[in-house]
């Protein structure tokens, strides 16, 4: 399996990103500038957080207009897997490729702790490692992740499997609508999460709570 990090000027994930897809898959990814103006084939394609350009504007309203972006949407429509973290779901959701909002968190505070994720669905490429309802632990660090939609798009997502994790028992850091803290797209190829798996993969990281998002993804579990 193959996988692509873009990078943008600002993030600070992009390290961490990396040492985990290579960790696990065996493989470093291919590092990709967001001004390129071609994408690399590969299986995966992974936007790491950070604050690209500085979050000026909205929170990924300028990345999601870098010209890499056109080539990310081309391939999330032919069914490559796109996976964005905490700035990247920033950059997904302004992108158009995921349904919803990310609004400044409740407590107007930045927010770096663990917190608890429940696997809403596992019938995906990126969850399959996890059965539905488990709750595992999961580091977060955003100021802007209280995710939101409208009441027609929140039924859909609901409705229709794009929920992918939840916030348990009680650590929703951010007042994030209905504990949402991982969306899919339609097809459930894209997906989005306000939590940094790629920091809990490993005992040295505290525990591998996150790493079972990844080798699914890269398909290191059937």
């Amino acid at each position: 399996m193959k996988a692509a990090v873009i990078v943008f000027p600002g993030l600070n994930r992009d390290r961490d990103m990396i040492a985990a897809l290579t960790k696990i898959s065996g493989t470093a990814p291919a590092k990709v500038w967001h001004q390129d103006a071609d994408l690399p084939y590969t299986d995966l394609i992974v936007i790491p957080g950070g604050f690209s350009y500085g979050d000026y504007l909205r929170c990924g309203a300028i990345a999601a207009r870098s010209p890499i972006m056109d080539k990310v949407r081309e391939r999330a429509a032919a069914g490559v897997k796109v996976l964005g973290v905490c700035n990247g779901f920033q950059i997904l959701i302004e992108a158009g490729l995921l349904p919803g909002a990310l609004m400044r968190n409740t407590s107007l505070k930045f927010v770096c702790r663990e917190v608890k994720l429940e696997v809403v669905n596992s019938d995906t490429d990126f969850t399959r490692g996890y059965s539905k309802g488990q709750v595992f632990r999961c580091p977060v660090a955003h100021h802007d992740g209280n995710y939101f939609a409208d009441a027609e798009t929140l039924a859909r997502i609901e409705g229709d499997g794009q929920v992918a994790f939840r916030y348990a028992e009680g650590t929703n850091p951010n007042g994030s609508i209905n504990d949402i803290a991982g969306v899919f797209n339609d097809r459930k190829n894209v997906l989005g999460l306000m939590p940094h798996p790629e920091n809990l993969i490993e005992a040295a990281h505290g525990g591998d709570d996150g790493r079972a998002l990844f080798a699914a993804a890269l398909k290191q579990v059937a």
